[in-house]
């Protein structure tokens, strides 16, 4: 059965339900109903990424993310980590104790300027990387990178007039993980 009520190609070509509807025809109420089968998608697909790369890598989607972008730049530090990672800096500080506490990442001071602290991965962290199933950053980040400018711009709006509709907002959890959720 397909969930997804939009036919993609590259780009949007037509805007169909899986009964072949086109969408315009839809009541509201059913039309809503769609969208939220495509958020359970989204949301299932999600977890279930982050559900293989704990089997498989002994480590969270988020966990995951934070090795991949110090492997890509060797001693960064944690605030531009939080950054790439569009989380709050000390969401980042926490995901980077537990995974010193590990053993996966070293903390290391800059010998230009010693109040800089740079991290590093370890073996042990390059084998988790290594061992990953689909994109360290995750399936979600992976897809939102894929879109053209004009549909994020679109998706930007759109959820945001659907935030604006909710009756409350847990704003803390804009700054946190999808995989710390």
């Amino acid at each position: 059965m397909q969930l997804f009520s939009i036919k993609i190609t590259g780009t949007m070509k037509s805007k169909i339900s899986p009964a072949g509807t086109p969408l315009a025809e839809l009541e509201q109420g059913v039309l809503a109903l769609q969208v939220l089968k495509q958020f359970r998608l989204i949301y299932g697909t999600v977890r279930q990424h982050f559900r293989e790369v704990e089997q498989h890598c002994g480590v969270t989607g988020s966990q995951l993310w934070l090795l991949h972008e110090t492997a890509n730049k060797p001693g960064l530090g944690v605030s531009e980590l939080a950054r790439k990672l569009s989380i709050h800096q000390s969401t980042c500080s926490l995901l980077v104790d537990k995974l010193v506490s590990r053993g996966l990442i070293i903390k290391r001071r800059s010998e230009e300027d010693q109040r800089r602290v740079g991290l590093y991965l370890s073996t042990e962290a390059c084998d988790a990387i290594a061992m990953a199933p689909g994109p360290a950053e995750g399936v979600l980040p992976e897809a939102l990178q894929a879109l053209d400018q004009t549909t994020l711009e679109a998706l930007y709006t759109h959820l945001g007039a659907l935030i604006c509709r909710l009756p409350t907002r847990d704003e803390r959890s804009a700054d946190k993980p999808l995989s710390e959720l």
